[in-house]
Order: structure tokens, then sequence, then C-alpha cells
């Protein structure tokens, strides 16, 4: 989802960004409004710095990590209560964020090694086997990333380990809608003594636009909008970027699913976060012979969640308030527009009771594609559930869509399950949970279509995609000159054409050249 410009209070002046609660209006803090020229200092000092970062090697850049999530534990109250002050998410959702710091952060460190040693390569042919090959994974001196409102903490987390690990260097700028967190977990970083290859910069576009400039390698989170900015930035300057977009995410519930469950899934991956995450359930498909009991169920479940922003520590609330004012008008439009060509609500739709920053959970029945509720992404607390004739019927309508990031199958049929989930246009398919597959670090969390370019995670890959890979060809055996070498010799070449024929050609006619 796009890091947008605070909408509801502007700026106190030009060089300061005043951040407010958006449940309660209170002011949280303060960050410098940085631009281009902040940044240009930034990346100076960053390059500077990473030469001797990257000669540390694996094993010494993950201690440094390691420490760096021993100041996190420590610090866990304060940084979880920013991550709740500046987007009014309820305790439990601002919780989560640490608990995924913690994952990543041990996962990377605990595979860094294994994952950058130098790749041994058999040869291919055999006059090369007198050569030994190598591949060696050296990072980006300079990664550049990007990340949104919604998650503070875990948002960058997920990302600035695995370039880190690798060697790299790491300009990040975090939404200016929510820059507090980020900024002190960045001084965090600098509190523990760790070099100084990890900056914060606090600005709007501008600043982010100044990034895309400056550095090897960009990973960007955010709206699509501004994802192909970047990208055709990044094409023009030739550097790789990585993009994970929106999401319009569907959950199709065949009619021999265990419905308790579903329903369950179905109301935790559509409120968790207030329905602010790029995975969320955006969209249901139910079959029809348990399209109304599912309902019912889901139904039952929403309306037992409660809305707040709780007290830190107390776990009172299950969602809190929508981060934005423009994020929350989009959600009002999808359920006006809905309701406006057919569709019934049975609970929620419309502001809750806590405050104009709060949209009730909500459920959207007799919905069909003409409605934008159905077609762009929400980015909040609202769940759409559609009744379809058949699993071919819940297939074409799942990926009727320009999205394409996560997805979720329900059925007890696992034959079924495999069949269909592999016909799903989705970068990750969740059969029998709700976004669980993008919380796994060993395979690829990646957007189709619209939802991005490249992957978060993946194993390895959630290290490697920061490095460039070089080749190193040394040979075995060094003779005086080689067969090929100057001055061409005739009756050498043709010596050498003949063997290469002979080795080539698979029938004795042919290696023979008859």
């Amino acid at each position: 989802m796009s890091a947008t410009t605070e909408q509801s209070r502007p700026a106190d002046d030009r060089t300061e960004r005043r951040v407010h609660c958006p449940a309660d209006g209170r002011h949280v803090g303060s960050v410098p409004v940085q631009g281009p020229a902040d940044v240009t200092t930034a990346a100076r000092t960053l390059r500077a710095a990473q030469p001797a970062w990257e000669a540390l090697g694996p094993r010494e850049r993950s201690r440094h990590l390691r420490r760096w999530l021993d100041w996190l534990l420590d610090n866990e109250a304060r940084i979880v209560g920013l991550v709740q002050a500046e987007t009014g998410k309820s305790w439990s959702d601002s919780a989560v964020e640490m608990q995924v710091a913690i994952d990543v952060i041990n996962y990377f460190t605990g595979n860094a090694e294994r994952f950058l040693a130098d790749r041994k390569v058999a040869s291919a042919g055999l006059p090369n086997k007198v050569r030994k090959l190598t591949v060696v994974a050296r990072p980006y001196q300079l990664v550049g990333l990007i990340t949104p409102w919604n998650g503070p903490l875990g948002g960058p987390i997920m990302d600035v380990v695995g370039a880190l690990v690798a060697g790299a260097a790491v300009l990040s700028k975090p939404s200016e809608v929510t820059p507090l967190t980020w900024s002190a977990v960045v001084d965090g970083w600098n509190e523990i003594g760790a070099p100084p290859v990890l900056a914060c910069l606090t600005g709007d576009g501008e600043a982010g636009a100044a990034v895309v400039e400056e550095v090897d390698m960009v990973m960007f989170t955010g709206s699509v909008r501004t994802g192909r900015k970047i990208a055709a930035r990044a094409g023009e300057r030739l550097i790789p970027c990585s993009l994970e977009l929106g999401g319009k995410d569907a959950m199709i519930v065949l009619a021999d699913a265990d419905i308790e469950r579903a329903a369950g899934g179905a109301v935790w991956g559509g409120m968790m976060n207030g329905g602010q995450a790029c995975i969320s359930v955006e969209r249901v498909y139910v079959e029809a012979p348990v399209h109304d009991e599912f309902v019912a169920k889901v139904v039952e479940k929403v309306r037992a969640i409660r809305q707040g922003m709780d007290e830190p520590g107390t776990y009172a609330t299950e969602i809190g308030a929508m981060v934005t004012p423009a994020q929350l008008e989009i959600v009002e439009r999808h359920v006006a527009d809905a309701e406006a060509k057919g569709a019934r609500v049975l609970v929620g739709g419309k502001r809750g009771a806590q405050g104009d920053a709060f949209f009730e959970p909500t459920v959207l029945v007799d919905v069909d594609h003409s409605m934008a509720c159905m077609r762009e992404e929400t980015f909040g607390p609202t769940l759409p559930i559609m009744k379809v004739g058949d699993e071919y019927e819940a297939l074409r309508l799942a990926n009727d869509s320009d999205f394409g990031l996560s997805s979720s199958l329900w059925t007890r049929d696992r034959r079924k399950a495999d069949r269909l989930s592999r016909l799903i246009e989705a970068g990750s398919v969740s059969i029998n949970n709700a976004i669980i597959a993008v919380f796994q670090l060993p395979v690829p969390m990646g957007g189709w279509k619209q939802s991005g370019l490249g992957a978060r995670f993946g194993g390895a890959n959630g290290v490697l995609k920061y490095c460039r890979q070089q080749s190193i060809v040394s040979e075995r055996i060094a003779l005086k000159a080689e067969p090929n070498w100057y001055p061409v010799v005739r009756s050498r070449s043709e010596f050498m054409a003949k063997v290469v024929r002979f080795l080539g050609a698979h029938d004795w006619k042919r290696r023979l050249g008859r």
C-alpha cells in the first residue's frame, strides 16, 4: 500500500513533521523533513562505510544484527508503543510487528553463512575440465529501502535484515505518516555501536525520489502508482528494483471445507491490522451449498470483534483505527458503491463509535465484479462475500483481477487442493489457512500481475537478491599458451575443430565427419 503523504495534519513548518495518533489525535512526536541534499550526504557516508562492513563476512555481520535484536527486545515496550501510537492499532496488531522482527533476524542470521557461501560449479565439456568454476555473491554497495505506513517496524525489518546480512549498506526512508518507530529502531542500531551502514531519512515523496537516484538497488513496498515510477526510473538508471505492490487477495471456500475454520480464517485474514495489509483477505468466493452457513458464521464472528486502541499491554481489542483519513475515505467509497449497486451490509458499514478514524468491521453480501470492493484494493476492515456455483466459477472470478499477491483455498480434499492451487494466479496460496504462506521465510513472497516484481524472502533469495553474482574461472593447469591463442595455425585449428565435433556429436557418423 502506498506510503502517502499525511493529509489530516500538515507539517508545522518545512523543517519538521509532527506525528499525531490517528485514534485520539494526540501529538506523538516529530521528525525533521529531510530532502535530496540530506539523502546525498547520507548516501556518501554509507558508501564510505560499506567496504569494511562487507569485509567483516556474514558471521560478524550477523553478530551485530543479533545485538540489534537484543536491543529491540530490551526496548520492546517502547518500540511497540510507538507502533501503536503512530498507527492507532490495537496492542495485539502492534505486538505482531516485534514477533516478525524476531523471526526475520533469527532466520537470516542463522543461515547467513550458508546462503552466502561461494558456490562451486561443475564445468561443462571435456576441455573445460582443467578449469575451476566458482560463483561468488557480492552485495550491491548501497540498497535503498522505501516502506509504507501500515507496518512501521515489520515492514522495514522484513527487508533490511537480508540486505545487511548480504553486506550492503542501507539507506531507508519510512513513510512520512509513520516515521517515529523506524527512526527509533535505526537509532538503536547506532546505540549498540554497529558500523554506520544503516541510515533513516525522514521526508516525503521528494526524499523517496532522491533515494532512488542515489542507490544501486531499490526495495520498495507501496502503491502500484509509485511502484511504476520507481521501476521506470530504475530502468533508466539500469539498476535493479524489487517491488511489492498492492493486493486484492481472493479466498475460495469449497463445499467440502471445514466451514467453522474457514469462517474464522476469513475474519482474521480480512480484519487483522484493520484490513490494512497487502495480503489481507479482500474478497471471498463461496460455493452455493455452504454459502449461507459460511456467511452466518462470519457475521457472528465479526460482531464479536472488539474495536478500539486499547491500553499498551492489555490486549483488550482486536483491531484499531485506520491510519490515514484518505484510506478511510476509500473504504467508505467502496462500501457506498457496493450498496448502490445492490449489495447488502450485514454488519458494520460505517464509521465506528470510537471516533472518525475508526471504520466498523464490515461484511458485504450480494456483491459482484461490477463493484469497486471486488476490483480495487480496499485496504480496510471489509469482507465482501460472493456466492458461486462451483469451483470453476470461483477460480475464474478469483483470477479476474489486476492483482495477484496472495490467496487462500479451503477444502478437505487434498488432491483437489493441489490441483486447484496450481490454477490460482497469485504469488502464494495458503491451503486451509489465511495469509499464512507469506510468513514462511524459506519460500518466496512475491506478487504476480500488478502486485509487483521480484520476491521477498525465499530462503537464500532473501539475501542473494541484494547481491550481484560474480563468476570466477581459474586454471587448474596453467599452460604456456592456449591452443586457440594467436597466431592462428591452420593445422591446429583444424585439429581443434575435429576434437570439438567428436566430443559434441551424438552419433559416430557425425563424430567422424562422414
